[in-house]
């Protein structure tokens, strides 16, 4: 269990910043909640706020389950599994989301950073049982790669819909 101990100040700094990362969240959806909602933009809310949380808590239940005190790299990787498969059934839930709201017409990036992108990173995390059958070492990098790419993703979110709230939506509010 020697590789998985070489991990433990990568997934605890990860980790703190997705725990970080899900706080500032919360803080923004509080100071927004004065502003008004029209029509149905309560969906484009749930498509495409409630991603970035879901992303950041895989990322810090990775964490957490990477610095657990396994006896054995296997039983972990069936956490990667199970997270991977639902990730990946999230992604797809998220996808149906996109695609009914009405709000606003998502464009190629919303799809790639919000689905395609998702999607292969959650497949990947899934893979990483089967790959650490093959190699442990490298299904431990594949993890991590994971995490991160998720994390990535989860602020290029953030920042889009912060973006879109202060430049699009405060604009029509005046």
């Amino acid at each position: 269990m020697n590789g998985l101990s070489e991990w433990q100040n990568f997934y605890v700094i990860l980790g703190s910043a997705a725990g970080a990362l899900i706080g500032l969240q919360f803080v923004v959806m509080a100071l927004i909640a004065d502003m008004p909602m029209q029509g149905e933009e309560s969906q484009a809310v749930t498509a495409f706020s409630t991603p970035s949380i879901v992303h950041f808590g895989v990322v810090l239940l990775v964490g957490a389950a990477m610095e657990m005190p396994w006896h054995g790299l296997h039983p972990l990787t069936v956490v990667w599994g199970v997270v991977g498969l639902g990730g990946l059934g999230y992604t797809a839930f998220t996808g149906w989301r996109l695609r009914t709201q009405t709000s606003y017409k998502p464009v190629a990036e919303d799809w790639i950073f919000r689905v395609v992108l998702p999607a292969a990173i959650y497949i990947a995390l899934a893979a990483a049982w089967w790959v650490s059958w093959l190699d442990e070492g490298a299904a431990l990098f594949q993890v991590a790669f994971v995490v991160l790419a998720l994390l990535f993703i989860g602020i290029h979110h953030a920042w889009d819909n912060a973006t879109y709230l202060v430049f699009v939506k405060r604009r029509e509010m005046k």
